[in-house]
């Protein structure tokens, strides 16, 4: 047996924590730039927002209503993350960290009987000690676990915690669980199913595994014999990446390459800090920087460009100026740039690094305790509380718009929360 402990509305609820008062109002957080709407209270919902929708196209419903808007605070959430799932690992064994608000822990080692009331401690302990209520759901496959995760939320009669542990409760909730709910089957899969009459998850199972491998992918076959209560996932497989891309819309045009330096030079470190959080290095970086496509002033300009690297890397630093070189060959004079990124690929595990005689960095070893170090101290101090001189600017015209950004409550000394 496996569960999926799942935070609800997770940006909305890390939110809440610091404001009680907006504990039953209608609260939606914005995506970067403020411009869309990307975690929503179930309040928000009722007044028929849907997750996705442009800020603009509310706004009238924002202002009748009085919804409280929030920029994405992902240093705030991030910090509530961790010890969210620092909870989870100091009770249950086995736990697979899948996402910022989501987390597998393997069961399979406990006694059947022990499920339900040990998950539903565990939901209490989070919601008393950190403040964010989730919702577990209990089942033979992860993805059974997710829809068991869906109804929890939904139904307060399961008390946080829905089980799935017998064939009755799984017939019944895939019947009525949508088609295009289900983990893995996607936008593109489940219109293909519903051309075929295919609308739950349990028509999904009734059709033949044959059928299913000569319509779709190996993903689709997976889903189906998860559905079927077969465990073929591996969640540790599905968190490696095998490429990596930051990029960001700016909050206005950059036109001088010192701002664009500056902007990839924070991509690529927080890349870079990704690889190795996955243990891996990558052997390939592209650099990609574009203007606005819809402006009407000036012809749209999107170019990219890439390099093999000597020797696979997760080196901030080397990235950072592998990334430079990149940059100064797409930089075109006098462009208003809204956007750059970079992607790192060939992502392979540190242990598989194929080493280069003509290798000019002669202290690798050194290096890596370095990033080490880094590492530690932003994951304990905040997010670029250590970064190189290539990322810091006093003006930072490309960073994105936040108007409606709460403070850094866990990690800025001069925006802790105040008690009056």
């Amino acid at each position: 047996m496996y569960a999926l402990v799942d935070c609800n509305h997770f940006f909305v609820s890390c939110e809440r924590l610091f404001r009680p008062d907006l504990r039953n109002h209608p609260v939606c957080v914005l995506s970067n730039n403020d411009g869309c709407v990307v975690s929503l209270s179930h309040e928000a919902k009722i007044l028929g927002i849907k997750r996705g929708v442009p800020l603009f196209q509310i706004a009238d419903i924002v202002k009748k209503n009085n919804i409280a808007i929030f920029s994405s605070n992902y240093l705030l959430y991030s910090g509530i993350s961790e010890r969210v799932m620092k909870i989870i690992t100091d009770t249950a064994k086995n736990v697979d960290v899948y996402s910022i608000d989501e987390a597998f822990i393997d069961l399979r080692n406990y006694e059947k009987k022990e499920l339900v009331p040990l998950m539903r401690l565990l939901a209490e302990k989070i919601k008393k000690w950190v403040g964010i209520p989730v919702s577990i759901g209990v089942a033979p496959t992860k993805t059974l676990a997710k829809v068991a995760a869906h109804y929890a939320k939904k139904y307060k009669g399961y008390k946080q915690v829905c089980c799935i542990d017998d064939e009755q409760k799984r017939v019944k909730a895939l019947s009525t669980f949508d088609i295009a709910d289900v983990w893995g089957i996607g936008r593109q899969f489940s219109k293909k199913l519903t051309s075929f009459g295919v609308n739950t998850a349990y028509d999904f199972t009734q059709k033949k595994e044959f059928w299913v491998q000569k319509h779709f992918t190996i993903m689709g076959v997976r889903a189906w014999k998860e559905l079927q209560g077969i465990p073929t996932i591996n969640t540790t497989e599905i968190n490696r990446k095998q490429s990596i891309c930051t990029s960001r819309s700016f909050g206005a045009t950059v036109t001088d390459i010192e701002s664009l330096k500056e902007s990839i030079a924070h991509f690529t470190a927080m890349s870079a800090q990704k690889l190795r959080k996955q243990n891996s290095i990558a052997n390939i970086i592209s650099v990609f920087i574009l203007t606005d496509r819809f402006s009407k002033q000036e012809e749209h300009y999107y170019h990219t460009r890439s390099m093999a690297l000597p020797v696979g890397t997760n080196d901030t630093a080397e990235l950072i100026l592998y990334a430079h070189q990149l940059l100064t060959e797409l930089y075109k004079r006098g462009k208003a740039y809204k956007k750059s990124g970079v992607i790192l690929s060939g992502i392979v595990p540190n242990s598989s690094v194929q080493q280069n005689m003509f290798d000019n960095l002669k202290n690798r070893e050194k290096r890596s305790l370095l990033n080490k170090v880094v590492d530690n101290i932003n994951s304990k101090s905040g997010l670029n509380s250590v970064k190189y001189a290539a990322q810091i600017s006093t003006d930072k015209k490309w960073t994105t718009k936040t108007s409606f950004k709460s403070p850094d409550y866990l990690t800025n000394i001069n925006e802790l929360f105040e008690v009056h």
